[in-house]
């Protein structure tokens, strides 16, 4: 075996010593396996479903020598060698691979059938009638005992038959169960919508080895929405009829004649809705949930907007005196302005820049609806963002998901119109990122004589998930928006506030550089063209440079922000040449690819509501569990466990996307800029880096690409009708 290339598929038989490790979501698997030409325990990884320990295997793999665990097959194919001598039958059935028999009547089915007995329990279950102490009962829970333990294993030849991933085939036998392979054959183009992970390409790859046409219209419909939900992907909220033409034809050679019949079939089975535009010309077609969400939000903030609010009692004076009173600021006219105005409007916009004031209407709103003893709800679309939220009004603040009730299970929200949020006021911070289909059931759940108040920068980031909808909002002009525009003596003197402002308008920043160390500021710029030694320089600055000089902790403080994954000053290799140089700590545990570190930085990727865990909360790996494969992550003095299956969930964090970074503020920020980003060089993503520094940001790249973000006022455009359905409303 040690004389195999690591290039050269080799297969070796043997009997499952025992099962290290066992992934139930997609049976990715580590085991031992004694081969049996050799006494040598070998061990393999890879996906294997409804094997047992002392069944004989047949696997085909690769070897690869592990940098810590040496070598291991990795498995490509694997097949169950089922005996064929009634000793072994019997070795078999006894050892309890089939629940229901045990060794005595291991023994009786053996001797009265010999070595027919598999074939008999298999197809002809009835005839175990003819074997001593076994009644119908039980024999149809033997048979179907082994048809539980077979058809796993027979999904998975299956699927490496037509070229199906064997980590999909949890979900696959979950989806459609014992019939899974029989389903799949008869309309492999249900695989997308049913499968998360599989896409049209390789339901298409599975249809053209199983002899399927391509011309049949369960391929139009699959193709269809497939391209409809590249667009939502990108953030769209419909794709215009004449492109979902284009592209039906030049990526899929599809006729005109067949997508028009495949619309229509579509939409008779409300999968899509089709819409022409206000000019009576073009179409747009939008999957069906999303068409449902986009006119259903229109129609509820129109349904919210004619309830008539009651603001008596609510002058001037006594604002000014209950904010006073409460949290001993005094507001400026505009914001005084703007409070006696939210007051009396049933849902209103809140929007500017950094040290505009809106944190602290936030607290004057909280605090004079408080004082009036109104219940107020605080959210946010991120944990980090809520927990922010708390800090700043001195309040409980939830994300939206939490306020809502969302159960991940059923993906189903618990607060809605039949079961309200018990609230008079809602007040929503970092409004900008949240997308459509959250916004729909936000403003479901809301009761119709509560106030609704949005609070966002629209000159950030757009949402990650489809739509654009505080820009929507206040483009549609049909709810009340107050802008706050003045920034205030103490942001005044921030470098950071009044540079974010110069991004924002399209203007140059003044730029510092790192070249008098007796000059301290809050904003820096350091010009280098090379990438790598942009990459180099980055970790000298959170090494060394920014802890020496403004004793900023290397963990806690700074955050290295990136336009982009990919690339040397991408996400991927800033995080692995940080943790080489911030964490020397030599206890690694292995995950998909990547290296974890007792220390390490890291960053929860998705929300885990029974973690209580979210979308962006960064912590610090506690401690490393080799043996049970378990990591256990400090977030800020709660420990929270991973075991293998969950460590997908985490990233490294030493640097992250901008993306990532919204909703977040950080006490130092390094941003590289260069012109390697062009595609994601964009003036909003500039201006949202940059306020994500409370202390101190500094930028490392060339002015050229400065120029380019800074000139880039021209965002992808996200499709959507819900402006112009507002504007109808109203």
């Amino acid at each position: 075996m040690k004389n195999d290339t690591p290039q050269q598929v080799v297969t070796i038989e043997g009997d499952l010593d025992r099962i290290t490790y066992f992934n139930e979501e997609n049976h990715y698997t580590i085991a031992k396996i004694k081969p049996f030409n050799t006494g040598n325990i070998v061990t393999v990884v890879g996906h294997m479903a409804a094997v047992r320990p002392g069944e004989a295997l047949r696997i085909k793999g690769k070897w690869e020598t592990h940098p810590r665990y040496g070598l291991q097959l990795m498995i490509s194919s694997y097949s169950v060698l089922l005996p064929a001598t009634t000793d072994g039958i019997q070795k078999y059935l006894q050892s309890g691979v089939i629940k229901g028999i045990g060794p005595k009547m291991a023994g009786r089915i053996v001797n009265h059938f010999g070595s027919q007995a598999f074939e008999v329990i298999e197809k002809s279950p009835y005839r175990l009638l003819e074997v001593e102490g076994l009644g119908a009962k039980k024999i149809d829970s033997i048979h179907h005992a082994w048809k539980d333990h077979h058809v796993v294993r027979g999904l998975m030849h299956f699927m490496q038959s037509v070229g199906l991933k064997p980590a999909w085939c949890a979900k696959i036998i979950q989806a459609y169960g014992q019939n899974a392979e029989e389903v799949i054959r008869r309309d492999p183009y249900r695989l997308p919508v049913d499968i998360p992970g599989i896409n049209f390409y390789t339901a298409d790859a599975v249809a053209r080895k199983l002899g399927i046409s391509k011309r049949g219209p369960e391929r139009t419909r699959a193709a269809i929405l497939h391209i409809l939900q590249e667009y939502l992907n990108d953030g769209n909220i419909f794709t215009p009829r004449d492109q979902l033409l284009e592209q039906g034809k030049a990526l899929f050679k599809i006729e005109k004649e067949a997508i028009d019949k495949g619309l229509e079939a579509l939409a008779a089975e409300h999968e899509i809705a089709v819409e022409k535009f206000s000019n009576g010309q073009a179409e747009a077609v939008y999957l069906n949930f999303m068409h449902q969400a986009e006119y259903g939000l229109a129609s509820r903030i129109k349904a919210f907007l004619s309830v008539p609010v009651d603001a008596s009692g609510m002058d001037s004076e006594r604002i000014l005196d209950e904010v006073q009173q409460k949290l001993a600021i005094q507001l400026s006219d505009d914001q005084l302005h703007a409070l006696e105005e939210i007051l009396s409007h049933r849902m209103v916009i809140i929007t500017g820049g950094p040290g505009t004031g809106k944190t602290t209407l936030i607290r004057s709103v909280n605090a004079v609806f408080r004082a009036h003893g109104k219940r107020v709800l605080l959210a946010a679309p991120t944990g980090r963002a809520a927990k922010r939220l708390s800090e700043v009004s001195g309040r409980d603040a939830r994300t939206i998901h939490r306020l809502l009730e969302y159960s991940p299970q059923d993906a189903t929200f618990g607060k809605n119109p039949d079961n309200p949020l018990e609230a008079d006021v809602i007040i929503v911070d970092e409004a900008s990122m949240v997308d459509l289909l959250l916004m729909f059931h936000l403003l479901r759940a809301i009761p119709m004589k509560a106030l609704l108040v949005l609070v966002g920068d629209v000159f950030q980031l757009p949402p990650v998930g489809p739509g654009n909808v505080l820009a929507d909002m206040l483009k549609s002009k049909a709810i009340p928006v107050f802008y706050l525009n003045k920034i205030f003596r103490q942001a005044q003197e921030s470098p950071i506030v009044l540079n974010a402002h110069k991004v924002r308008q399209g203007d140059f920043p003044e730029l510092n550089h790192l070249d008098d160390p007796d000059f301290l500021s809050e904003f820096y710029f350091i010009e280098q063209s090379d990438p790598n030694r942009i990459a180099s320089m980055i970790v000298e600055l959170c090494r060394s440079a920014i802890p020496g000089n403004f004793s900023f902790d290397p963990f806690d403080d700074i955050q290295v922000l990136t336009p982009m994954h990919k690339g040397v000053a991408g996400t991927i290799n800033l995080n692995q040449i940080l943790q080489r140089a911030l964490n020397p700590n030599p206890e690694t545990i292995e995950s998909m690819g990547a290296g974890f570190r007792t220390g390490d930085k890291v960053m929860h990727l998705k929300n885990n509501y029974q973690k209580d865990i979210f979308n962006g909360d960064i912590g610090r790996i506690d401690s490393i569990d080799k043996k049970n494969q378990r990591v256990m992550v400090d977030y800020e003095g709660r420990i929270v466990s991973y075991d293998a299956a969950e460590m997908n969930e985490i990233t490294l964090a030493y640097a992250i996307s901008v993306h990532k970074s919204q909703g977040s503020e950080y006490p130092a920020v390094v941003v590289p800029i260069i012109t390697q980003h062009y595609t994601m060089l964009q003036r909003n993503l500039l201006y949202t880096a940059i306020t994500r520094g409370k202390k101190l940001v500094v930028l490392i790249g060339s002015k050229r690409a400065l120029e380019i973000a800074l000139h880039n006022d021209r965002p992808q455009k996200r499709l959507s009708n819900l402006a112009n359905r507002l504007r109808s409303v109203f």
